[in-house]
C-alpha cells in the first residue's frame, strides 16, 4: 500500500518504513516558530517545566509581527520578554519588523520541503506550500518542544483535492480555497491533511499555493501539502532530486477525494461572519463598502500587489472607501516598490502600511466600528476580528478587492 505525502514525511522523520492514519508517533521537530503574542506564555511555561536550555537554538525562530508597531503599551512588555528570552537562551533567529511570520518562514528558508515544523499560530499550515508538514500548536506544546525537540502527534487522514484545467482570468487560488472551504464546511477537514494536486495546481506559483495552504485551517485541517516541483526547489533553494520523494502514491489510501474543473470556478466571497459561508461574487454584487484591505499572510505577496496594481492603474479608489494595502514582508515591500506597484496603488488612493499583521488581527491601522463593512483578502471574518462585533467582513481575492475598491461596492474584477 502506498503512502500520502504526510505519511511519507512522518515515516521518514521517525525512521519507520510506513505509518498509518490514527497512529500515535513522536516526531523529531525540524523547526519551530513563536510570534510576539505568545512569547511571554511560552517563556513562562518553558521555565516552569524546569528546562534550562533550548534543545537547538538554531531551530527556533521568534518573529514580532502581530504587535509591530506597538498599538498598546502592553505590547512593549511582549517585546521585552521576547528579547530577554532570546538573549538568555542564545536564540539566533529573531525578526523584529521584517514581516509576517508565515511569509518569513518560507521566504527565509526556515521551512523546507520534507520538514516537520510547528508554530504558535493556527495558520502555520501555510508552509505546506513547499511540501512540509506544518501545523499550529499551543504555548504548552511549544515550551515542551523547546526543551526536548520532540512532539507526539496522531498521524492524520488525508483528503485529496484534485484541480484540473485553466483558471478563468478573474479567478485566483483564493477563490479556489474559499470554494473548497465552502464545500467542506468549517469542520469538514478537522485533524485531517489536505493534499493538493492536478494540472491547475502544477501551474500555480508557490505564492498562490501559499494562499491555499494558509487557509486550510479554516476547514479544520491539521496540515495542507503540495508536492514540490521545480518552482518549489528554486524558491526553497534545494535540489529537486533531494525532495522528489515527496508526493502521494497512486495507491495511497485517502479518506476522501474532491475534484474540481478549473474552468467552472468563479470569483467567490466569504460572507459575514463565517469563512465557510461562500457565495459567488455576482450574488452579492452591489453591496456597499466602507473599506477594502489587501494584505495579510494569505494575500500580501508580490503577485497579489501586482494584480491589484494592474486593476487600479489609472483609476481612483471610490471617494467614500478607504483602501489599505499591507505587504506581507519587507522584501515584498521593496520588490513592489521597485516594480512600481506601490506607486500605482498610492496614486489610486491606497494607504500603504508597514509589513505586518496589522488589520488582519484587528490590532493596528484600519479597525472599523458598528455598521461598517469591509472587503478583505485575509483569512478570517469572525465577529469582532477587525473592530466591533457589528462590523461586516467579506473575504475575497486581491482582484475582487481592487475592483471593489474602485466601484465602492462588491463587484467582480
Amino acid at each position: 500500500m502506498g503512502q500520502t505525502i504526510i505519511e511519507k514525511i512522518v515515516s521518514r522523520n521517525i525512521g519507520a518504513e510506513s505509518v498509518k492514519p490514527g497512529e500515535i508517533v513522536t516526531v523529531n521537530v525540524d523547526r519551530v516558530m513563536i510570534h510576539d503574542i505568545f512569547i511571554p506564555f511560552v517563556a513562562e511555561k518553558f521555565e516552569e517545566m524546569g528546562f534550562t536550555k533550548l534543545w537547538d537554538p538554531d531551530k527556533v525562530v521568534l518573529i514580532y509581527d502581530h504587535m509591530v508597531p506597538a498599538s498598546t503599551v502592553d505590547d512593549i512588555r511582549h517585546f521585552k520578554i521576547g528579547d530577554a528570552f532570546a538573549e538568555k537562551y542564545g536564540m539566533k533567529h529573531v525578526h523584529r519588523s521584517d514581516g509576517i511570520c508565515h511569509q518569513l518562514m518560507t521566504e527565509c528558508g526556515y521551512a523546507k520541503p520534507g520538514d516537520i515544523v510547528f508554530g504558535t499560530d493556527s495558520h502555520t499550515t501555510t508552509y505546506g506550500c513547499v511540501g512540509c508538514f506544518s501545523s499550529g500548536i499551543g504555548y504548552t506544546e511549544m515550551a515542551s518542544i523547546l526543551g526536548t525537540g520532540e512532539l507526539w502527534i496522531r498521524v492524520p487522514e488525508t483528503i485529496k483535492v484534485v484541480i484540473n484545467g485553466k483558471l478563468p482570468e478573474n479567478v485566483t487560488s483564493k477563490d479556489v480555497i474559499l470554494r473548497l472551504i465552502g464545500d467542506l464546511g468549517a469542520d469538514g477537514a478537522t485533524y485531517k491533511a489536505l493534499e493538493f494536486s492536478g494540472s491547475t495546481v502544477d501551474d500555480m506559483t508557490v505564492a498562490s499555493r501559499m494562499t491555499m495552504s494558509n487557509m486550510a485551517i479554516e476547514a479544520g485541517a491539521k496540515a495542507a501539502v503540495f508536492a514540490p516541483d521545480e518552482k518549489t526547489a528554486e524558491y526553497s533553494k534545494v535540489k529537486l532530486s533531494d525532495v522528489d520523494w515527496i508526493y502521494g502514491d497512486e495507491d495511497a489510501s485517502y479518506c476522501r477525494t474532491i475534484t474540481y474543473q478549473a474552468e467552472e470556478l468563479v470569483p467567490v466571497t466569504a460572507c459575514p461572519s463565517q469563512v465557510d459561508k461562500i457565495r459567488d461574487v455576482k450574488e452579492v454584487a452591489g453591496t456597499k463598502l466602507d473599506q477594502v484591505f489587501i494584505g495579510s499572510c494569505t494575500n500580501g505577496r508580490l503577485e497579489d500587489l501586482k494584480a491589484a496594481a494592474e486593476i487600479l492603474d489609472g483609476k481612483k479608489v471610490a471617494d467614500y472607501v478607504k483602501l489599505i494595502v499591507t505587504p506581507a514582508s519587507r522584501k515584498i515591500y521593496k520588490e513592489a516598490a521597485d516594480a512600481g506597484y506601490l506607486k500605482i496603488l498610492a496614486k489610486a488612493g491606497a494607504i500603504i502600511t508597514q509589513p505586518g499583521c496589522g488589520l488582519c488581527c484587528g490590532r493596528a491601522g484600519g479597525i472599523l466600528t458598528d455598521g461598517e463593512r469591509v472587503l478583505a483578502t485575509n483569512n478570517r471574518n469572525f465577529l469582532g476580528r477587525m473592530g466591533t462585533s457589528k462590523v461586516e467582513i467579506y473575504l475575497a481575492s486581491p482582484k475582487t478587492a481592487a475592483a471593489s475598491a474602485v466601484a465602492g461596492e462588491i463587484t467582480e474584477a
